[in-house]
This record gives C-alpha cells, structure tokens and sequence, in this order.
C-alpha cells in the first residue's frame, strides 16, 4: 500500500528507506518506471544488496521489478534501451565498483546519444550505485564519482541524508538525461535485514508528499565563518564531525554539501570561499585526479584572490581501498585528519 499522505505527512527513515519510499511512489505514478537488477525481487531475498527494493515485486510484479543474471554489461543494456524508447529505468548494481563493467553503455552510448541525434533520442534512466569503503577490499570498496565527472552528458548524485535521497531520485527518475545516483553503503542506516558495522545511520524527517530537489542547490549543513570545509556522502558526516571538534579550537567552520557534483553548484562554494578565505575539500575517492582537485582548480581560476590561503585537499590516499579494518580506517579521510589540516592554516 502506498504510503503517500496530505500535505504535511513527514515519517522518520533510513536512507534505504527513503529511496525504498520514491522508487514505489514513482512507480505507482507513472507506469514506464520499473526496475532492474540483480537480486532485487528475489521471494525471501534482501530486496537487492541493501534493502531498498525490498517489498516491491510482491506490490508491482516481476515485469516492473526485474531479477537479471550476474550481468551488469546486460543491466546497462537493457535498460539504455528501454530509456531510448520511452520507459523509464532505475537500474541497480549492487556495489559501484561493477561499473567498470557497463562503461561502454554508460560513457558511449547513454551519455553520447542525445548529443549524436540533435537532440531527437533521450535516455530518460537512473543508474543506481553503491559505493564507499566497507571492509569489502579493493573490488567492493571504492568511490567512483569522480570517473565520470569526466563524462559529458552523465548526471552525477550523491544524497547524504534521508531527505535528500527522496528529492533527488525523484528528481532523477523525472529526467531525461542519465543519472548516475550514488549511494554510500555506511548510510543506508541500521534498520533491515542488512546491517552494517560501521553505519552511520543518518534516519531523518522525510516528506509522505511529492517533492523534488533541483540538481545543482548545494546544502549548507552548519555555517561558518572562519574556513569552508566541502564534503560529500559520508565524508559530510566526517566534515561535521571535525567542526565540532574545531569549535573548541575557536576556529568556525561552514561545511557544505554538494549534493549533485553533475551539475555543481559553485556559487554557493564561492560565496562561502570568499567568506571564509580558506577551503578544506574531504572526499573517500582517491587524490591523484579526483573531484577533490577539480574543485580546487575551480576555486582558484574564478576568486583566487579571496583565498588566504591555498585549497587543501584531505583525500584516500593513491592505493587501492585495503581489506584489513585498520589499514582501511587508515585510508580512508577520518575527522582527525580534517582537523590537522584546518589547524595548519591557522
């Protein structure tokens, strides 16, 4: 049964849930929306690997929520196809990293073919991808988001917070551009089937009500005057987490959240930048190319001149994500790390 209410209906839920919540009420608003992946319908299964699909065959079927083989080349496929002719896909690959596996349908075809046709093909689908570091090592561990920042035509998303994750793949599923929607494994919250150590179960207030969020409206998620600390996903969690240890240092930090880093929003950064004067960007992808540098390279070509000092980037190192708990705690940004950084420019 649906759970759509008035007006001014709110519940609190996990991330998982929440996504859980827009996937069935998409799809019972429109019905070119369906599903695609492995495991995700599966009688007696998790509902895919986290627990968001859970429920849905028994509502819409196994025509709208498809079970696939272990075939992400064919989950891209298929649903590029359906895209291309008029249906709306959300395909699911259980960790991110199996990307790697459907880069020619993504990066060749979905983001290419509205350019190539002027315009007359759209590609109206929503992949949804699993990623950040969970002791799973090196094959089922990494942060992919900045692959395809490189990659015109692609949205890139990345909710941190229950209410986000609603708007946003509401907004993703109504677009008619490819939306890669990633999703941390740490924040899908405790509550299920699936658990997992280490969760950071952010459950907050999500809207019953149809909502959007516009791509590209970054979030700030506390003000601040002395130095701008720029997170995404978990590392938001891992921003506000050294603010408040840097609240005892007297040093005033605004953290913000990006939310979409395909399209940006720069203006908000700038406006924070040339306030505080200083920009710290935390991120589990790795340094050497990442998103971490475009923005700094972003920050300095446009207002270079409010900077008081240099753009710090506090990144996972260039190695691949270790399996052993504590090599990867060491890997990957921990608020520690942000604070050393924020006090040297001080």
């Amino acid at each position: 049964m649906s759970m759509r209410n008035n007006k001014n209906s709110t519940q609190k839920m996990t991330i998982a849930e929440s996504l859980r919540l827009t996937i069935q009420q998409e799809m019972e608003r429109d019905k070119k929306v369906f599903c695609i992946g492995e495991d995700i319908g599966i009688k007696g299964g998790f509902g895919g690997a986290f627990t968001v699909t859970l429920g849905l065959s028994e509502q819409f079927g196994h025509e709208r929520i498809l079970d696939t083989p272990i075939s992400e080349t064919g989950i891209a496929g298929v649903a590029i196809g359906a895209a291309l002719s008029g249906m709306r896909p959300i395909a699911d690959v259980q960790y991110s990293d199996f990307l790697f596996c459907a880069m020619d349908q993504l990066v060749n075809q979905a983001a290419k073919l509205r350019f190539m046709s002027g315009g007359k093909l759209k590609v109206p689908m929503v992949m949804r991808a699993p990623g950040g570091a969970t002791t799973r090592g090196s094959q089922h561990s990494q942060s992919l988001e900045s692959y395809f920042l490189h990659v015109p035509g692609l949205k890139v998303v990345c909710p941190s917070t229950a209410y986000d994750a609603k708007g946003l793949l509401t907004a993703a599923i109504r677009d008619d551009s490819p939306v890669l929607f990633f999703e941390h494994k740490l924040l899908y919250g405790s509550k299920g089937n699936r658990a997992e150590k280490g969760s950071i179960s952010p459950v907050g207030e999500v809207p019953l009500y149809d909502y959007t969020i516009p791509f590209g409206k970054a979030k700030i998620r506390k003000k601040g005057k002395d130095v701008t600390i720029l997170g995404k996903l978990r590392s938001v969690y891992t921003a506000l987490e050294a603010s408040k240890i840097l609240d005892q240092h007297t040093i005033s930090c605004e953290v913000i959240d990006p939310r979409t880093i395909v399209p940006f929003d720069s203006k908000l950064l700038f406006n924070s930048v040339k306030k505080t004067g200083r920009l710290v960007i935390v991120d589990e992808c790795t340094k050497t190319g990442g998103w971490a540098g475009e923005i700094s390279a972003l920050v300095q070509e446009n207002i270079f001149k409010y900077l008081k000092k240099p753009v710090v980037r506090v990144t996972a190192p260039d190695t691949p994500v270790p399996f052993a708990p504590k090599l990867e705690n060491f890997f990957i940004p921990q608020a520690k790390d942000v604070v050393k950084e924020v006090l040297k420019l001080f």
